[in-house]
């Protein structure tokens, strides 16, 4: 039982890692130098959906982490 979980818990955090990966990224450094006007937008398709997956894979990395540490 405990080696599923740490397999399962190794394969979240590669999907994690992918997911995090694959999200664009707001800005670049030109903020950082004060450059870059901020536009907020609403999430829309593709970025939704990875948004929506970030989410959830990081609820059941932590639950299968707090279940490992039981078990």
């Amino acid at each position: 039982m405990n080696s599923i979980l740490l397999i399962l818990q190794v394969i979240l955090a590669l999907l994690l890692i992918i997911i995090v990966l694959l999200q664009q990224r707001g800005s670049g450094l030109g903020s950082a130098f004060g450059g870059g006007g901020n536009v907020y937008t609403t999430k829309r398709g593709a970025d939704k959906v990875l948004y929506n997956a970030t989410i959830v894979i990081v609820i059941l990395f932590f639950v299968v982490a707090i279940v490992t540490l039981f078990v």
